[in-house]
C-alpha cells in the first residue's frame, strides 16, 4: 500500500483529471504485474493485497470529499487485483476493466451533477433524480452488491482463492470488502435518500446534455447489469 500520494493528488484534480488517473493510468503497472507474475513472491504479494485492501476500506471511512473516497476506493480494488495475478492473470484484467466501466460511470454522473461532497450530493437529488438514482445503482455495484456487475469479479477472485486451497485469505479479503462497502451505501444513501431541510425550488432537470448523457447511458447500462452475462463472459478469459 505504497499509494498515499493517490488520494491527496485525485482531491487535488478535476473530476475528469481524477477519472484519467484512476482507470488508464492504472493499466501500466497492471500490465507489468501481468507480465512478471510468475516470478513474483507469493506471500508478499498476498501481504501488500491485503493491506491494500484493508488500508483502503479503513481509510475512507471518514471522508467526505467524494473524490477522496473514490481514491481509497480505487487502492482496496487494487487489493483484489493484485492478490489474484499469480493464480489467474486474465481474471485481473477482467476485474480491471470492469473496475475501470464502474469508476468511469461513477465520475461521468458525478461530473454532470457537479458534485464533489457529500453535502453538494444532497442537494444533487433535488436537480436530476433520475441521474441520481443510476449513480445509487453504480456505486452499488462498485461496492459488489449482487445481482449488479461488480459482484461478478469478487465472486470469481473468492472461487479462485478457494480453489487454490486459500480459503483463509479469501475469507479476509472478503470481509475487509465490508469496510468498502460501509462508505458506498453511506454515498448511496447521501445520492438519494437523503434530502435537506430547505430544498431547491426549481424545476427538476429529467433531460442532461445529448453528448453525454448517450455515452453514460452505456456505462451505467453495462456497469449494472452485466452479471447475467457471466457465462459468455468467463468463456473469453
Amino acid at each position: 500500500p505504497f499509494h498515499f500520494w493517490f488520494p491527496e493528488v485525485l482531491q487535488g484534480s478535476t473530476l475528469t483529471t481524477a477519472l484519467l488517473l484512476s482507470t488508464m493510468m492504472k493499466f501500466p503497472p497492471i500490465t507489468i504485474l501481468f507480465l512478471t507474475s510468475h516470478s513474483l513472491n507469493p506471500t508478499l504479494l498476498t501481504f501488500m493485497a491485503i493491506a491494500s485492501a484493508g488500508l483502503g476500506g479503513w481509510m475512507g471511512l471518514n471522508q467526505t470529499q467524494i473524490r477522496k473516497i473514490l481514491a481509497f476506493s480505487s487502492i482496496s480494488h487494487l487489493g483484489w487485483m493484485a492478490i489474484i495475478i499469480l493464480y489467474n492473470p486474465k481474471l485481473t484484467l477482467l476485474t480491471f476493466y470492469l473496475y475501470s466501466l464502474m469508476t468511469a460511470t461513477v465520475f461521468l454522473t458525478l461530473n454532470t451533477i457537479k458534485a464533489t461532497k457529500l453535502s453538494t450530493m444532497m442537494t444533487s437529488w433535488t436537480k436530476m433524480p433520475m441521474l441520481n438514482a443510476t449513480l445509487m445503482l453504480a456505486l452499488l455495484s462498485l461496492a459488489g452488491l449482487p445481482p449488479l456487475t461488480g459482484f461478478l469479479p469478487k465472486w470469481l477472485i473468492i472461487q479462485e482463492l478457494t480453489k487454490q486451497e486459500l480459503t483463509s485469505t479469501a475469507t479476509i479479503i472478503a470481509m475487509l470488502s465490508l469496510l468498502g462497502l460501509f462508505f458506498y451505501l453511506r454515498l448511496a444513501y447521501y445520492s438519494t435518500i437523503t434530502l435537506p431541510p430547505n430544498s431547491t425550488n426549481h424545476m427538476k432537470q429529467w433531460h442532461t446534455n445529448k453528448s453525454t448523457s448517450t455515452l453514460l447511458a452505456i456505462f451505467t447500462s453495462l456497469s449494472i447489469s452485466l452479471l447475467p452475462l457471466s457465462p459468455m463472459i468467463l468463456t473469453t478469459i
